[in-house]
């Protein structure tokens, strides 16, 4: 797996070099101002919605007035990171469905650059198939939501664990992991439509290389220290990564 991981790197510093070398730059751009203001407003909306949420449970519980109470700084020290685990476990929860409604939205603009991408590389002219694109969207839309079920049950699960001291403090690693694998997935799996895998065997790819998955997808978060290029240079990265195992 870290073999796979150290490929997906290298497929983004060369997702780099191709966007410049094939004047990719529109593509990056226009929907990375759109998925900016996007990530920006709704980040606000769910880091304040997850702090109301903590908050309440706290109330409910008790928690506060029982620790004012008992005057016990370790108590103090494990709810507060209890909180703060928490809080960033449901700031990745609301991510996830973030991410999947951009993955919805932008499948026409991801499946269109996935595609021409993979023509370049083969040296092969590009023609618009609106069929075929079409396809490859509802392809990647049943894919995506069917994605978004189930980690959406990981996610309930690992919110129910955040809440244990000391266990709950590893769950916002768990769910970043997850979440890189889940999305990594949904990028690949543009490429896996065009070379003929069903859906089943592009989970079965999926599952025996998680690594293509987990670094694409964490390379996706690390991008948004530049919001505005992490979803063209995911898809771009994504497609020349299977390009070099599936030529390998």
């Amino acid at each position: 797996m870290l073999k796979e991981i150290v490929i997906a790197f290298q497929s983004w510093e060369q997702a780099r070099l191709f966007i410049r070398q094939n004047k990719f730059t529109r593509w990056i751009i226009g929907p990375g101002i759109i998925y900016t203001l996007l990530f920006i407003a709704g980040m606000f909306f769910f880091w304040q919605s997850s702090d109301a949420v903590v908050s309440w449970m706290s109330d409910k519980l008790g928690i506060e007035s029982w620790l004012q109470q008992e005057r016990n700084a370790w108590l103090s020290f494990l709810f507060v990171m209890t909180g703060m685990m928490l809080r960033l476990t449901l700031v990745l929860f609301y991510f996830s469905f973030f991410k999947y409604i951009i993955l919805i939205i932008g499948s026409p603009v991801f499946a269109y650059l996935s595609e021409k991408t993979e023509a370049i590389l083969e040296g092969k002219d590009h023609t618009f198939n609106w069929k075929e694109l079409r396809k490859d969207c509802f392809r990647n839309i049943k894919l995506t939501l069917r994605n978004c079920g189930w980690q959406s049950i990981y996610l309930i699960a690992l919110i129910l664990l955040s809440l244990i001291p000391f266990a709950g403090w590893i769950v916002p690693v768990i769910a970043l992991i997850m979440e890189c694998y889940y999305f990594g997935y949904s990028m690949l799996d543009y490429s896996f439509a065009r070379i003929k895998l069903t859906p089943a065997q592009s989970i079965n790819f999926t599952s025996n290389h998680k690594g293509l998955a987990i670094g694409n997808g964490l390379l996706f978060y690390l991008m948004h220290l530049v919001i505005i290029l992490a979803p063209a240079y995911a898809i771009i990265a994504a497609t020349l990564s299977i390009h070099k195992v599936k030529n390998s």
